[in-house]
This record gives structure tokens, sequence and C-alpha cells, in this order.
């Protein structure tokens, strides 16, 4: 663009707004290309790198489950080999109230500091969490379900932090056509963190049978052992994480720094990554621009103020937490469930643990992991929205079924009873449990995208919280787990409230995140006069 010299003031700014404009033009056809690009490796990578966080997340989240038993023979043999329940509560929503603080707090966090840096610390966290647990033990002034708690504490904000950040990672670097079975692909590693966290506890049952049958107290370095490989995923995707680039997005929108976002986008398609520091000599500096608007307090109130983005912002939010309220009410207690169908415990210690294994990877082989994959594949054809209603709908008429005849399917057929409970978890993965996890990372523009996903997973995180206490508090009422049906009803009314909140969430199949955030429309040149008032103000 030519320079014009005519008038001091106006041909000056007005040189500036129309410069703008054809930056602005420039970012848009950057990432049309850069949502057009062909599949290759890099977004294979991405996919890894963030998937092996959530395969870390969900056996940590999970692999307490068994820990839980294992710790009862251990430590309370005196008392019947249990848990206590209030230390068994204690040690699986610490973790919870844990993820709550990462979410939110990594979640703003890499939409002010960006995504780069913040990236691989949450790891490192986790790391350091799940180490810490696998050491724990008795002291003169503190207990072991103490320091086991807060390590769990510590572990949960590593996982709290990793939820809006894969999610944001991965979909700012999707291509549109594919950002729905990238996304969901990550989060379909939890499937396999769930299977392997049955599986480590299994073959470390299995190789320290004899010495568990000489002793109970052996089960001691097997819950330890369960543990500790938990960090070892982590250890492993660690470099990749540091070294990720950060996204061409947040350097145009966030940072806006306009020419190394489209150099960064241009090199991220032709070479599969952000090759180099570029200088950052164009950057638009002007804050009221129609197309990218500079994130403030302020700016986030008049946003989300909005009725549009108020709606859509409680939808993403409440049917997360509807969702968690049953999913971690049932996952975090899947060994009682197990046990009050005869598919768990035992007359020892060594077949107690065992059968819980076993019975948790049937259970997820069946049910959780091939869910996840089924989203995996039509989620890009079927659209997040239609997912989401569906699956709400199929558990709420699943849980109505097992909660109002749940001692009759029990009576009659305990097969029938697990393949009902096994459809649960389908439709749990096949349904709101992934799209609650991608919606977000989708819908809001780059400046409060990590923070808007943080919010509706931290929510979900709530609801988690009112389901662990929930199902520990209200589970024995009328003797040992005598109000499981009582729950199983429960969880259908909230799955029920979640169909409702899904039509608050726009259907994100097919568009792109600018289109998504209402960032389309092409800036227009203010008139020489209206922009003459800008400069002057």
């Amino acid at each position: 663009m030519t320079k014009p010299v005519n008038d001091p003031v106006t041909s000056e700014e007005t040189y500036k707004v129309n410069s703008g404009i054809e930056i602005m033009e420039r970012r848009r056809m950057a990432l049309e290309e850069f949502d057009d690009a062909k599949f290759g490796w890099f977004h294979i990578r991405a996919c890894i790198v963030s998937g092996i966080g959530f395969f870390t997340d969900a056996y940590d989240i999970f692999a307490i489950n068994l820990v839980s038993t294992m710790i009862g023979y251990v430590y309370w043999g005196e008392q019947g080999n249990k848990t206590p329940h209030d230390v068994d509560m204690a040690i699986k929503v610490s973790c919870s109230v844990g993820t709550v603080v990462g979410q939110l707090l990594f979640g703003w966090l890499a939409d002010r500091l960006g995504r780069k840096r913040m990236y691989g610390i949450e790891l490192i966290i986790m790391i350091i969490g799940t180490v810490g647990q696998a050491l724990a033990g008795n002291g003169p002034t503190v207990s072991f379900w103490a320091i086991i708690t807060f390590w769990r504490i510590i572990v949960g904000i590593g996982i709290g932090g990793d939820y809006p950040l894969s999610s944001v990672i991965t979909s700012e670097f999707a291509t549109t056509k594919r950002r729905g079975a990238m996304m969901a692909a990550v989060f379909a590693m939890q499937g396999f963190g769930q299977v392997a966290a049955s599986l480590v506890g299994l073959i470390a049952t299995a190789a320290a049978q004899n010495a568990i049958h000489a002793n109970p107290q052996n089960l001691d370095f097997v819950w330890r052992i369960v543990v500790g490989l938990g960090a070892l995923p982590g250890c492993i995707a660690l470099y990749y994480r540091l070294t990720i680039p950060e996204t061409p997005r947040y350097t145009m929108d966030v940072e806006q720094k306009i020419e190394k976002g489209l150099r960064d986008a241009k090199a991220f398609i032709e070479y599969g990554a952000a090759a180099g520091d570029y200088s950052d000599n164009v950057a638009v500096t002007r804050t009221d621009s129609p197309v990218i608007t500079t994130a403030s307090w302020s700016d986030f109130c008049h946003f989300f103020g909005q009725p549009r983005n108020a709606r859509m912002l409680f939808g993403t939010a409440y049917s997360w937490f509807a969702l968690d309220v049953a999913w971690y009410g049932l996952g975090l207690n899947n060994s009682i469930i197990l046990q009050n169908i005869g598919f768990a415990g035992g007359d020892d210690p060594y077949t107690a643990v065992f059968q819980t294994c076993v019975g948790n990877i049937i259970i997820n082989l069946l049910g959780s992991v091939p869910g996840y994959w089924i989203t995996v594949f039509t989620v890009d054809y079927l659209g997040r929205k239609t997912i989401q209603i569906m699956g709400f709908c199929m558990l709420t008429a699943f849980f109505i079924i097992l909660g109002f005849g749940y001692h009759a399917i029990l009576d009659y057929s305990v097969p029938l009873f697990i393949v009902l409970y096994t459809l649960t978890q389908i439709f749990f993965n096949f349904g709101p449990n992934a799209t609650t996890f991608i919606v977000p990372g989708e819908c809001y523009p780059t400046r409060y995208r990590s923070t808007a996903h943080g919010i509706s997973a931290a929510s979900g995180k709530v609801g988690a919280i009112v389901a662990q206490v929930g199902f520990g508090l209200l589970k024995d009422i009328g003797g040992p787990n005598a109000w499981i049906n009582h729950l199983l009803q429960l969880f259908a009314f909230f799955m029920l409230t979640g169909i409702f909140s899904s039509f608050l969430i726009p259907e994100t199949k097919g568009k792109t995140l600018e289109e998504l955030a209402g960032e389309t429309e092409p800036a227009a040149p203010l008139p020489a006069e209206e922009d003459k008032e800008y400069y002057h103000h």
C-alpha cells in the first residue's frame, strides 16, 4: 500500500486504518489456508502429545479405585480391612478439588501468558504429585491418609491444567474438517488410561500373589507400583510439550504480532511446525477493531454479558456439571457397583483386589473405550450437539431403568444388569463426556477460549465433588450399599437436565473458529472524519 501524503492528519491516519484492514485480510486468508491444510504428521503428533496427558490423567484419577481397596488391607487391617468412609472420601475428592483449581488457574494463564509457556508445566506438577503419592507413608506428626490427600490435590492441579491447554492447543492447530475427530481422539486416551490402571493393578497383584497370601501387608508395595507407574507416560511426553510451538492464532489475536503469526502459519502449512522466531515488525495495536479485540476485564464482562454468550457459557458449564455428577459418581465407585452385583470382592485380599481389577477392565473394554472411539469417527459427521443431546437422552433412559428396576433386574439376571450398565458407559463417551470437552475448545474467541474452557471444565469437577460426597454419604442409608438404586435415579434426573442445557450450546461442526467466535465480518475503513476523531481522542 502506498502511503498518502497530501493531508498531514487525515491521510496519515486513514493510511493506518487501511493498512490495518489489509493486515486483517492477510490474517483471514492465512487462517483459511491453515484451516484447509492437508492432514499431516504434525496433526497426529499434536494428538499424541496431548493424548498422553489425558491417558495419564485418567490413569491417576481412576487408579484410586484399586488403591483404596488395597490400602484398606495395609493400614486398616484391624478395622475390617476396609478404608474408613471419611478417609476414602477425602482421598477421592481431593483430586477433584485440585482439578478445579488447576482448570481455572491454567485456563486463565494460557490466555494471559500463552499456550506454549504453560504447556508442560501442568505435566511437571502431575509427575511430581504422582511420585509424591507413591512415596507417602505414616509419620509421627502426620498420618498416611493426610499425606496422600495432599499429593492428590497436587496431582489434581496438574490434571486440571491439562484440560483447557490440551483442548485449546488441539483445536487451534486442527483443520476445520477434522477438528472434532482430533479433539475427540485426544480425549479418548482417557479410556486407555482407565484400562491401563486396572491392567497394571492386575499384573502387579498377580505377580505378588504368593506374597499377598503370606501377608496382606505386602499389598503396600503393590499399590505404590500401580500409582508410581502413572508418572511414566508423562515423563515421555514432557519434552514434546515443552517444545511445542505457540499457536498462530494466539500469536495474532492475543499477542497481536500479526506478521509473526502469518509467517508461523505459513511455516506450519509448508513444514508442519512453526519455524523460528520472527521479528514483530507488524502489530495491530488498535483495540476497537471489529476483528481483533484486546482481552481485558471490562471486555470479558462485556463479552459474556451479552445474552447469547452468557447462554453459551451456561450451556457448556452446566452440561459438564450434570454429566460429571453421574460420570464420577459411578467411575470412582465402580468397585462398589461391581461388588454389589457379585463381580468383585472375595474371601481373601488377593481375590478381592484381583477381581476388582478384572471387573474394571471388562467394563471399560466393553463400554468406555468403544464409546470414545465411536465419537472420534462420527463427531465430524453427526455433529457435537446432536451427539450430546442423544447421549443425555440415552443416559436418562438407562438410569431410569437401572434405578427403578435395580432390585428386579438383579434378581432376574445379573448379566442383564451388566449389559445395561455397560451401555451407560458407551453412551457416556459416545455422548456428553466427549462433547462437553470438545465444544468449549471451539466456540469462544481466542482471547477467552482457554479461560472459558477452564470455567466449563471446573463446573464439571464441582459436579464430580458433589457426586463423590453425595455418593459416599447416601449409598449406605438403610444398610451397606442399600441406597444405590436411589442414587441411580438421581443420576437420571441430572441427565435429564443435561438435555435442556445442551440446547444452549452451538453446533460447531464444519465451522472455523473465527466463524464460531463471530470474527468473520471484514473490517471496513472508517470515514475520514470519524477516523480523525478517533485518533485525536
